[in-house]
């Protein structure tokens, strides 16, 4: 089974690569972000196409999250167990599906913008919600992984200069030890291997050539139960897809477990 986390960048102009990359990866699921679309203008014909269901949940700005599967989709979950609300409103950032007889979620963690702002209270109360909401599913027998744009780096080498990002989100002691917590409810983070170089960055800005430089970062991730992690056996970065005009700044990451 083939399963893949895509910060896709709006759904609507990425959607020929988007149909394109479905076809060459075949993922079996694939958990999206950032749609930028709302639920009515999802592309499930074209995606309907290539054999897949889709659960949706957006509403046209800058959020938006979705699973593609092609086998199966059940007890579908819009938003996360006591999730706050951010300038009075509830944002588009975690579905939760059962594919396959797997259960994942595809998440858009809040960047947080910087930690002296609003935003940054917000991401790590949604990161408290987040695993109140582990905690409630990850019991039971069925593999669970919960995947995608988490705007976390773990690790200071999953940065390619940290010393630029000593005030800066993403980094920050709070935001690591929110990635602790969830290690903590019985996940664990699931490395892929870079396709080039020798660290796997998911998300090169688009200034200042930072993809040719591969000046990037690691803050796509699937973190996953043991039976999960156990079944694993290959996790890429597709850093192919983060080539040529029209990309999106992230790269897909790809997981294949055994049958």
């Amino acid at each position: 089974m083939r399963i893949a986390t895509w910060n896709v960048n709006s759904v609507g102009a990425r959607l020929p690569r988007l149909l394109a990359w479905l076809a060459s990866a075949q993922p079996d699921v694939l958990c999206l972000q950032e749609l930028k679309c709302a639920d009515d203008a999802f592309p499930h014909a074209e995606i309907a196409e290539l054999g897949y269901q889709a659960a949706t949940y957006g509403t046209g700005r800058w959020n938006g999250v979705a699973v593609l599967s092609r086998v199966g989709i059940a007890d579908v979950t819009r938003g996360l167990v006591g999730e706050p609300a951010y300038e009075q409103a509830h944002q588009p950032r975690a579905i939760g599906a059962t594919c396959g007889g797997v259960r994942l979620w595809s998440l858009y963690v809040p960047n947080g913008r910087d930690p002296g702002h609003p935003h940054y209270a917000y991401k790590l109360a949604w990161l408290d919600a987040l695993r109140a909401t582990v905690l409630a599913e990850s019991t039971g027998d069925r593999p669970f992984a919960i995947l995608g744009d988490f705007n976390i780096a773990p690790t200071d080498d999953d940065v390619w200069d940290i010393s630029l990002f000593t005030e800066s989100t993403h980094v920050t002691e709070p935001e690591r030890k929110a990635l602790a917590t969830l290690r903590d409810a019985g996940l664990s983070d699931v490395p892929p291997r870079a396709l080039k170089y020798d660290r796997p960055y998911t998300y090169w800005d688009y200034r200042q050539l930072a993809f040719p430089k591969n000046n990037g970062m690691r803050i796509d991730l699937v973190y996953a139960d043991s039976a999960f992690a156990a079944a694993v056996t290959d996790a890429y970065v597709d850093r192919e897809e983060r080539k040529g005009k029209g990309a999106s700044d992230h790269a897909p990451v790809v997981v294949d477990l055994a049958n």
